[in-house]
C-alpha cells in the first residue's frame, strides 16, 4: 500500500495480494485518525466474500472467487470500544461476464490494484458498539 495526503483527503493505492479491510485498518493506525468516510474505490479484486443482513439480523455470505472488477466501493472507518480500527464497506463488482455482485464486503483481496479515496473526519469521534439481536456493530457519535 502507498498513500498520499492533501489536507483531510487520502488517496490510497492498495497492491496485489493485500486484503482491503486489514490494509485500511492498518492505514488508520499509521495515520492516526478515529473517523473517516471512504468515498470511492475502484480496481480488480479476487476472493470476495460479500452479502447482506437478513430479516433476523444475521449476515448471509456469498463468495465471488474469480478476479472481478471493483466497480464501486464506499463506507467508513471508525474505532471499536477497545480502540481498534473498524471498517464498514459496501461494494459492487462486475465479473468477467459483466454480471454484477454487490453488498456488504466481509473480505476482498486485491488482484491487480485498488485505488481509494478517504476523507478524514478530524473533528468527529465514531465508535462501533454491539447492537442487540444483530451481527452489525452500531455506529455511535460523540
Amino acid at each position: 500500500m502507498e498513500w498520499t495526503r492533501s489536507g483531510e483527503d487520502l488517496f490510497v493505492r492498495i497492491d496485489s495480494n493485500e486484503e482491503i479491510h486489514s490494509t485500511l485498518q492498518a492505514l488508520a493506525d499509521e495515520v492516526g485518525f478515529n473517523a473517516a468516510a471512504i468515498t470511492s474505490g475502484i480496481g480488480r479484486t479476487r476472493d470476495n466474500i460479500y452479502g447482506y443482513m437478513n430479516e433476523q439480523g444475521v449476515y448471509q455470505r456469498r463468495h465471488l472467487e474469480s478476479p472481478s472488477e471493483l466497480v464501486s466501493l464506499s463506507g467508513n472507518i471508525a474505532r471499536t470500544q477497545d480502540g481498534k480500527a473498524f471498517t464498514h464497506i459496501h461494494c459492487c463488482w462486475s465479473d468477467d461476464d459483466n454480471n454484477v455482485h454487490a453488498g456488504h464486503m466481509f473480505s476482498s483481496t486485491v488482484h491487480v490494484v485498488g485505488e481509494l479515496h478517504i476523507r478524514i473526519l478530524s473533528h468527529a469521534i465514531m465508535t462501533r458498539c454491539p447492537l442487540p439481536d444483530v451481527e452489525l456493530l452500531g455506529l455511535q457519535f460523540s
